[in-house]
């Protein structure tokens, strides 16, 4: 099979990022694959390699360690035959903000902030110049749904749905696609290490990692901008959309609304 180009996968030592890897080398990207961990790294790249013949590098960064991401960067840049980049490395957070660790909080935001806005401004003006390029972002269900859980953790996935968006907008037309994933409760390590057993969750809100990055990738193929892998009907998607769009010219006015001055009428008659 003919090479579809490079995909750069971040995060691609295991769950998520290891699954995108494998289904996009069967489907004839040779691949770069971004982690912190440089032995499973290696294994990945066997594993891949031996079953799709595929080329694959490696290369190991910690996202949070400018150096490191400035390399990566770089790569982004330099390196013209890269046609997709998965923005899915990240970290999560449980519990309220009042007991969470202040740098461990700012970790988080540099993963799932910093590094994929850096790795998209670094991918994109090379999409640009070639006419075409693929940007996936994976964030959340929960940068709709802020109520379930750590509200900074929520907070950087509403941000990536965000970025996500607006770029969508800025590259209309240039033959670039940008999708942006929204999982729900994936079975994945990254619930204990945010300390939280994954056996306490209710089954039937869990979702295994294979069918996400398959149906991903399903809504990728089916020219989606925002991929709910677990809505059963895009409609309620586009409603939820409609409402939002609809607000749009409320959003930004030279008065404040009545009620607002209502209020304050009230109070300087009541003086």
């Amino acid at each position: 099979m003919d090479s579809l180009g490079k995909a750069l996968i971040t995060g691609a030592s295991s769950g998520i990022g290891a699954l995108y890897a494998d289904r996009l080398a069967k489907r004839g990207y040779d691949l770069i694959v971004v982690a912190r961990h440089q032995e499973r790294l290696k294994a990945v790249l066997e594993r891949i390699s031996g079953d799709t013949n595929r080329s694959v590098e490696v290369l190991a960064a910690d996202l949070t360690n400018a150096a490191d991401l400035r390399r990566v960067e770089q790569a982004l840049r330099t390196d013209a035959t890269i046609e997709l980049l998965v923005n899915n490395a990240g970290s999560a957070m449980t519990g309220h903000l009042a007991v969470s660790d202040a740098d461990d909080l700012e970790r988080m935001i540099l993963l799932n902030v910093v590094a994929p806005t850096r790795l998209a401004a670094a991918v994109i003006p090379g999409f640009i110049a070639r006419g075409r390029g693929t940007l996936i972002n994976v964030s959340s269900a929960v940068a709709l749904a802020p109520e379930w859980i750590n509200g900074a953790y929520s907070g950087t996935k509403a941000y990536l749905l965000s970025l996500s968006v607006r770029l969508q907008h800025e590259l209309a037309g240039t033959g670039i696609r940008v999708q942006v994933v929204l999982p729900g409760a994936i079975r994945t390590g990254m619930w204990e290490k945010a300390g939280t057993d994954v056996a306490t969750l209710p089954p039937d809100i869990l979702m295994d990692a294979g069918d996400l990055v398959d149906a991903a990738l399903a809504g990728l193929d089916s020219d989606e901008n925002v991929t709910i892998p677990s809505l059963p009907d895009l409609a309620d998607w586009d409603a939820y959309e409609l409402a939002r769009q609809n607000m749009f010219p409320k959003l930004s006015r030279n008065v404040p609304a009545r009620r607002y001055r209502a209020v304050a009428e009230n109070v300087v008659g009541a003086r």
